[in-house]
């Protein structure tokens, strides 16, 4: 298990009862997460006093109740990393705080290449990996097929005063996107990609991940340089295991350039339990 400990802007609080108990910052959020399977111990104080609680409903969707005036967003710290948080109407706040064991891994892995790095980020959302990449040195290209997510993106990025750093944000379907860059001879040392289990592009096209994970795998091995750093693929789809992600990895990036993969579960410290709610599964192929 990968965990995400060294947050002090935001803490997994508690859970249970099919929901989690989040500080985003100063403010609290109650949310639903379809994981939590057991009941909340002692659902006082906080759970009761929380600012904002998500509420699912029956015919699908779900709204906020807010018993709390609270700003329209409000900015939150990794580091020297800031995101804009916003809880949406899909019950998201625009940040997956679990992927901070990612961000901090890649620095690194920038950092430490000690040469110029070109990054790609795939399915980049609002480009909190994008951001880690930039703030390492890195060039980075950011894809996402969602124009409103790019711009939060683009925010999230001026908050990190990276607003003049290299980094290019495309708002286009990244299957296409990945085959004009095959075509123009473009390469990259590292891609970084988080595929949803369904999306459409912006002209209607379809992404189903177990029947398009591995082609597009295979198709973004063409795009890396002779000396690739990485490839980091995140999924959250239920039913994809550390052990399948870890065979796509050997059997697209591994027999291409042969490397080192991990692969494994990520998760959020709960403060209340001690435990660790697992929140997707991350693999990393790694040049040796």
């Amino acid at each position: 298990m990968y965990k995400a400990d060294q947050w002090k802007d935001y803490e997994l609080l508690d859970t249970g009862g099919g929901e989690k108990l989040e500080r985003w910052g100063s403010y609290v959020l109650r949310r639903p997460d379809p994981q939590i399977i057991w009941p909340i111990a002692d659902e006082t104080g906080r759970w009761k006093t929380a600012d904002g609680h998500y509420h699912r409903s029956s015919s699908g969707g779900g709204e906020w109740d807010f018993r709390t005036k609270m700003p329209d967003r409000w900015t939150i710290s990794y580091g020297d990393l800031k995101f804009h948080i916003k809880p949406t109407s899909f019950k998201h706040t625009g940040l997956f705080p679990e992927q901070a064991v990612n961000w901090s891994w890649m620095m690194d892995k920038i950092r430490s290449a000690k040469r110029p790095i070109r990054v790609l980020n795939l399915f980049a959302y609002t480009g909190g990996a994008t951001i880690a990449a930039a703030s390492a040195g890195a060039e980075v290209c950011h894809v996402d097929a969602a124009k409103g997510m790019v711009q939060w993106a683009k925010e999230n990025a001026q908050l990190s005063g990276l607003e003049n750093s290299r980094v290019r944000y495309i708002t286009d379907d990244v299957f296409k996107f990945v085959q004009r860059e095959q075509r123009r001879g473009r390469q990259y040392d590292a891609i970084i990609m988080d595929p949803p289990s369904y999306g459409r592009g912006p002209n209607g096209e379809m992404w189903k991940l177990e029947e398009n994970l591995y082609p597009f795998l295979e198709s973004c091995t063409t795009i890396l340089s002779p000396d690739p750093l990485f490839v980091l693929v995140n999924s959250y789809t239920t039913g994809l295991s550390p052990s399948v992600l870890h065979n796509l990895l050997h059997m697209t990036m591994g027999r291409k350039s042969g490397g080192t993969i991990h692969c494994g579960e990520i998760g959020l410290p709960i403060t209340a339990s001690g435990l660790t709610l697992p929140c997707g599964i991350l693999g990393r192929w790694e040049a040796e």
